[in-house]
């Protein structure tokens, strides 16, 4: 079975654009299942966004600031959204969930009808101050079709683009030597959250899914330099800065951070000389410099006006204190915690990425040289400490408000550089990397494919209900078992991508042990 695996592997992998089809196709297919099997205004804060996206397809790109009275975190606050003027209906989404939000035994089927008023009212959105540019591409199907199937429309529209970018990455990956251990980087960095979030209204779908192809193009840069392949590997570093830096404010950093640790892992003499005398790397460099001027411009022009009544027991040493203890909290919520951080995945899920995780970050920290070594252990210390630092920074003016998704963009570097330093350090004989491989994409499968039925199940009888959903309370468009099998079959058979056999090294022609005599010293034949 696992040659004929491997032969379909290679068959799908024959050229760059095959690969990038069947990969986009497959990765739709995970985060479209999301989109279609998820409550609308399920996930977090999905109701602002498709308010902020029905408004900027309409060509509202700013609005005036209400000031609205909300509840995070058990703060009380008078937040400043901004007032735009929409369908009437609209109004509804943003209480649409509240019946079972929170509540896990109790299931969907509670959420009210949103109605179908066409008439013209203003309603508020808690995005109004995000850039524009990721609600223009995800509102536009709400100017062809109302109601709830405007809604899924502009959740596969978002579905669509994120898989755009992991394809990318998935091509990325696969122009390495050792191509199945650096794909089982790109699924290992595809947590069942990125899917998840890939498949809502949400900017952090798109800035996860940018996150992962830039670590891939810039890793591939640095640790497998090659000329032919460089301006395309800068094209794809460039479109996923640009989503990057564009779609949320954070962004830019996390784009910072890829760059530096990046650069720490450079050892070869003439990688950075080969790039910078690239006109394309200029190109891209100016491009990216021009969208992150517009984002700087865009966030200072949009400053948050929100008044919160931060209690005085909530100082930065407290707030720094409470993060570090919940670090275990977060790392599970950049893995799966699904609905508004109500759902989390089953503990196999966790169990099963956890140990992919460490075993490859291990086997970077014994293979890896020194400064390998410290980059993959920066990377740890970074995703515990740089909640700590931005939520003491900040929690004093704004409150407890981190989740593990907002530093995912940034910690998909971590798989992603461990496996590329075993694919560049480790030998190739020694250790069963193909078995490895195997064993790790057939576990990530199985724990991408609980994650989903254990979430869907929740949705439809809630947690006290039956473990087989035979007697759904609610059912997405499509059925339950439909939308299950559709997400199980991808999960499998996206992994197909890490069984590809790996490419032959090349072969070094020797030149010729006695080079040919110039005519000069040609011998002249001697007279008979």
């Amino acid at each position: 079975m696992i040659p004929a695996l491997t032969r379909l592997a290679d068959w799908s992998a024959g050229t760059p654009k095959r690969l990038w089809l069947v990969s986009f196709a497959l990765f739709f297919a995970l985060a479209g299942s999301w989109s279609a099997a998820s409550p609308l205004g399920g996930s977090p804060d999905e109701h602002a966004h498709f308010i902020r996206a029905a408004a900027v397809a309409r060509g509202q790109i700013g609005g005036p600031q209400v000031m609205v009275p909300h509840t995070v975190a058990g703060v009380e606050g008078q937040f400043a959204e901004t007032g735009v003027q929409l369908p009437e209906w609209y109004r509804n989404l943003p209480s649409v969930h509240e019946c079972y939000s929170w509540k896990q035994s109790r299931p969907a089927s509670c959420a009210p009808s949103l109605g179908n008023s066409e008439k013209i009212v203003q309603t508020t959105t808690a995005a109004g101050r995000y850039h524009p540019a990721y609600y223009l591409a995800t509102g536009w199907p709400s100017l062809l079709v109302d109601g709830p199937k405007g809604l899924y429309l502009m959740r596969f529209v978002s579905a669509l683009l994120c898989s755009a970018l992991l394809a990318s990455a998935v091509v990325t990956a696969a122009e390495w030597r050792r191509r199945s251990l650096a794909v089982l980087g790109v699924l290992a960095a595809a947590t069942p959250m990125t899917l998840y979030m890939s498949g809502m209204v949400n900017p952090s779908g798109g800035e996860i899914a940018a996150g992962i192809l830039v670590w891939t193009a810039l890793l591939a840069i640095v640790l497998s330099p090659d000329p032919h392949l460089l301006n395309r590997r800068l094209a794809r570093l460039g479109i996923g800065a640009l989503v990057l830096i564009n779609i949320r404010p954070l962004g830019l950093i996390w784009f910072v951070g890829a760059v530096v640790f990046c650069l720490l892992l450079t050892q070869r003499r003439g990688v950075l000389g080969s790039v910078l005398r690239r006109k394309a790397m200029w190109m891209w460099t100016g491009l990216l410099g021009l969208a992150t001027a517009g984002a700087l411009y865009w966030a200072a022009n949009h400053p948050d006006n929100s008044k919160i009544d931060i209690p005085d027991t909530i100082t930065a040493g407290w707030a720094a204190k409470r993060t570090m203890g919940n670090t275990d909290w977060y790392v599970k919520q950049m893995l799966g915690f699904f609905g508004w951080l109500d759902t989390p995945a089953p503990a196999f899920t966790y169990l099963v990425w956890m140990a992919v995780l460490a075993t490859i970050a291990a086997l970077a920290l014994v293979y890896g040289r020194k400064r390998d070594v410290l980059a993959v252990l920066g990377m740890l210390a970074a995703i515990v400490l740089v909640p700590v630092a931005a939520q003491a920074s900040e929690a004093e003016r704004i409150g407890m408000v981190w989740q593990g998704r907002y530093l995912l963009p940034f910690a998909v570097g971590l798989p992603l550089m461990a496996v590329l330093i075993c694919a560049t350090r480790a030998p190739e004989r020694g250790f069963p990397w193909r078995r490895l491989v195997g064993f790790s994409v057939a576990g990530l499968a199985l724990a991408n494919g609980a994650a989903f039925y254990w979430t869907l199940r929740r949705f439809t009888v809630g947690t006290g209900g039956s473990w087989l959903a035979t007697h759904a309370h609610w059912a997405p468009p499509g059925g339950w078992v439909f939308w299950t099998g559709v997400y199980t079959a991808a999960a499998f058979a996206i992994v197909v991508a890490a069984l590809m056999s790996d490419r032959k090294p090349a072969v070094l022609r020797l030149p010729d042990l006695e080079p040919p005599r110039p005519e000069s010293q040609a011998r002249v034949p001697e007279p008979a």
